[in-house]
């Protein structure tokens, strides 16, 4: 039975309670989110589904705080928010009503609970200060969600609901848009996957278009891989391989001569007709076809080996 009202706490709002009610009001559209914390609303009942408040935790009888003692902990002893015990509950159908094929729904579901929800989890609870972020703290997703409460001088009566509201749609849009990206990703991993094996050997990887590509490597332990080409709009890319997920160091470099050359300038200093364009960085090139491109690739291919020590 669908619920008739969404239940969570009034006054101020966290990034928790904030981003349950997109799971929630994504799945059950009718029902009514009501803010309160009066007794009458946040005792369990078989029309709503009561979350960040009530003091207990029951999924069978709806409801999902997490400030009670004995508050659920996952597996490994971190504590969940409200946001978490919802995702738990509720994040596979979430994930159904956006069109997640079946076959992916348990690797995105276990993703975005990783990458997204246990940090929002870890930040409610006190267990991860914003200043681990260093200079980007004051620019996390949950603090820049409480940004938009309203100020302390706003004495509007329905100022704070105003607010979360508000809060709520830009919310909405982080989430659905962190799970588009995190399907594509899948299905990029996919077709990345079947272009390795096309390589054989070789390494030079060619894909079809541009799409995140460094996972597939790495789960495939294609380790010989040093660049990847694919089209564009209008012309084809060249680029490099990082090392790690968190650094940008390449495998290889594309050669030192091209750096920052462009136009008749970097085809003459390749011998490539139709090259482009090359990043100083040298972590990115272009060419006009698909043929200059894989000629660039196998003149960088080439002098990365004689750059490695054997």
């Amino acid at each position: 039975m669908e619920p008739d009202f969404l239940v969570t706490h009034s006054g101020g709002f966290h990034a928790d309670e904030l981003l349950s009610s997109v799971i929630l009001t994504r799945l059950f559209p009718a029902a009514r989110l009501v803010r309160s914390r009066a007794p009458e609303w946040i005792t369990p009942g078989a029309d709503r589904v009561i979350y960040d408040v009530g003091g207990a935790y029951d999924p069978v009888a709806g409801i999902f705080d997490h400030h009670q003692r004995g508050a659920p902990l996952r597996d490994d002893g971190q504590p969940f928010s409200s946001f978490g015990l919802i995702w738990r509950q509720f994040g596979r159908d979430y994930l159904n009503a956006l069109d997640v094929p079946a076959s992916d729904t348990e690797a995105l579901h276990a993703r975005f609970d990783l990458d997204f929800v246990l940090p929002v989890d870890l930040m409610d609870n006190g267990a991860l200060s914003p200043s681990a972020a260093g200079a980007l703290a004051k620019v996390t997703l949950p603090v820049l969600l409480e940004t938009l409460k309203p100020v302390f001088d706003d004495r509007a009566p329905d100022a704070d609901d105003r607010a979360f509201h508000d809060a709520l749609a830009i919310a909405r849009s982080f989430v659905e848009a962190t799970i588009r990206q995190g399907a594509a990703k899948l299905r990029a991993e996919s077709i990345v996957l079947q272009a390795i094996v096309a390589a054989g050997e070789g390494q030079v990887l060619e894909l079809p278009m541009g799409m995140p590509f460094r996972p597939a490597i790495v789960k495939a332990g294609a380790d010989h891989l040093l660049f990847v080409v694919h089209p564009r709009d209008t012309d084809w890319c060249l680029t490099g391989i990082r090392r790690s997920s968190d650094g940008f160091e390449l495998r290889a470099d594309l050669p030192a001569t091209w750096a920052g050359l462009t136009g008749d300038a970097l085809a003459a200093a390749c011998g490539v007709a139709g090259a482009t364009f090359c990043h100083n960085g040298r972590f990115i090139a272009a060419a006009k076809t698909r043929e200059a491109a894989l000629e660039m690739a196998r003149i960088a291919v080439a002098q990365a080996a004689t750059a490695i020590p054997a």
